[in-house]
C-alpha cells in the first residue's frame, strides 16, 4: 500500500476548507469557552456567510455590468455625504439589506450610503449585532472596469438602541467581532479577521464557494510601495509633502494608486509599503469615513502586524463624534506608517519650538 502524499491531502484539505467552516474553525480554537465570542461562533459564521453572499451577487452584477440596463453610471442623486450615487453603489447596498433582512442574524445595518442605520426589528430579539458596510468602494473605476471592494465590520449591539441613534456604535475599533473586505477583480477575493489574524479566500465560480487561499498573511515590516493621490500635493500639510518628497529622493519606493481603496490596501497587504489618504489645509478630517473604512481596514491592518494611524493617534483608538464621522488614513506596514508618523511629529516639534520662541 502506498503511503499518502502529504502534499496533495494538504491541498485537498485546502480546497475543502470554506469560509463559513474556517471562521467557525476559528472562533471555536481561539476562544475560551466562557468568552463572549464562543457560543456566539455559529452567529458570526453564518453572518459572515451571508457576507460572502453578498459578494457573489455583486462579483455577479459587476461581471455583467455593461450587458445590463441601468447598472453604469450616476443615478442623478447624492447621498449623505454629498457625493454623487452611483447606480452600482444603490444595487450593491440593496444587496447587503437583501441578504441579511431575513436572516435572523443582525438587528441594524449602517452604511456610508444611508444616513440613519436600516432596523430590521423582527431581527432584534434575535439578532444583536450591527453590520457596517462600504458597499462599493471605489465605485467611479466601474464604468471602466477597473478594481472595486466591499469593506465590512461587525459589532455587538450594547443597550436597547431605543431612540434609535445607533450611539453604542461610536465607540473605538477595539469594539469590531470581525471586519474584512471583498475585492472584485480578476478573481473574486475575500479578506477577513475575528481578532485571530488574517485569512485569505478565492471565489470559486464552479464551486460558488469561497475558497481558503491564505491562512494567517503577515504585511511586511517595510515595503516599497507608497499609495496616495498626489494631485492633491499641494493641498496636504507641510508634513506629507515632506514625505513624499522623501521617498522621490531615495531609491527603493514606487508609487501604486488606484483609486479604489480595497485594491490599493490588498496590495499593501500582500506586497508592504503603506498607503495615505491625509486631510488636507481646507478638510482636515479627510475623506474617508472611519466606522465603514477606516476602522476596519485598521483592525485587520493591525491582525496581519502593520499599523493604522490617523497620523496623530491609531485609527483604532479613534472614538467617532458621529456615524459618518471622516478621519486622515495612513495604513500599512509598521515601519513605513511609523515613518510617514516621524514627518508629521517633526513638523509639530518645529510648531512647538517656533510658538515657544
Amino acid at each position: 500500500m502506498t503511503a499518502p502524499n502529504s502534499l496533495s491531502d494538504h491541498s485537498l484539505d485546502r480546497d475543502c476548507t470554506t469560509l463559513s467552516r474556517h471562521v467557525l474553525q476559528q472562533l471555536v480554537s481561539t476562544h475560551k469557552a466562557d468568552s463572549p465570542l464562543a457560543p456566539a461562533a455559529q452567529d458570526i459564521s453564518a453572518i459572515m456567510n451571508r457576507i460572502a453572499l453578498a459578494g457573489k451577487l455583486i462579483a455577479r452584477r459587476l461581471s455583467r455590468a455593461g450587458l445590463v440596463d441601468n447598472a453604469l453610471g450616476f443615478t442623478g442623486e447624492v447621498n449623505v455625504q454629498g457625493e454623487s450615487v452611483k447606480r452600482m453603489d444603490v444595487y450593491a447596498n440593496d444587496v447587503f439589506i437583501s441578504v441579511f433582512k431575513q436572516s435572523g442574524l443582525v438587528c441594524r445595518l449602517a452604511s456610508e450610503e444611508m444616513e440613519h442605520p436600516y432596523y430590521i426589528p423582527e431581527n432584534c430579539p434575535i439578532g444583536r449585532y450591527t453590520l457596517l458596510y462600504d458597499p462599493i468602494d471605489g465605485s467611479s473605476n466601474v464604468d471602466i472596469n477597473l478594481n472595486v471592494g466591499s469593506i465590512f465590520s461587525i459589532r455587538q449591539q450594547e443597550g436597547e438602541d431605543l431612540d434609535g441613534k445607533a450611539t453604542d456604535l461610536l465607540q473605538d475599533g477595539h469594539k469590531q467581532i470581525a471586519a474584512g473586505y471583498i475585492l472584485y477583480g480578476p478573481s473574486t477575493i475575500l479578506v477577513y479577521s475575528v481578532g485571530a489574524g488574517v485569512h485569505s479566500f478565492i471565489l470559486d465560480p464552479s464551486l460558488g464557494e469561497f475558497i481558503l487561499a491564505q491562512e494567517n498573511m503577515q504585511v511586511p515590516q517595510h515595503g516599497p510601495v507608497y499609495s496616495v493621490n498626489e494631485g492633491n500635493f499641494w493641498q496636504w500639510e507641510e508634513s506629507i509633502r515632506d514625505y513624499i518628497r522623501y521617498v522621490h529622493r531615495h531609491e527603493g519606493y514606487t508609487a501604486r494608486y488606484s483609486g479604489a481603496l480595497v485594491g490599493d490596501i490588498h496590495r499593501i497587504l500582500m506586497q508592504g509599503g503603506v498607503f495615505l489618504y491625509p486631510g488636507t489645509r481646507h478638510k482636515p478630517e479627510g475623506k474617508l469615513r472611519l466606522l465603514y473604512e477606516t476602522a476596519p481596514l485598521a483592525f485587520l491592518m493591525e491582525q496581519a502586524g502593520g499599523k493604522g494611524s490617523t497620523g496623530s493617534e491609531a485609527l483604532m483608538d479613534v472614538i467617532p463624534g458621529e456615524l459618518h464621522q471622516r478621519t486622515p488614513a495612513i495604513l500599512g506596514s509598521a515601519e513605513d506608517v511609523e515613518l510617514v508618523q516621524s514627518f508629521i511629529q517633526e513638523r509639530l516639534r518645529e510648531a512647538e519650538f517656533a510658538n515657544v520662541h
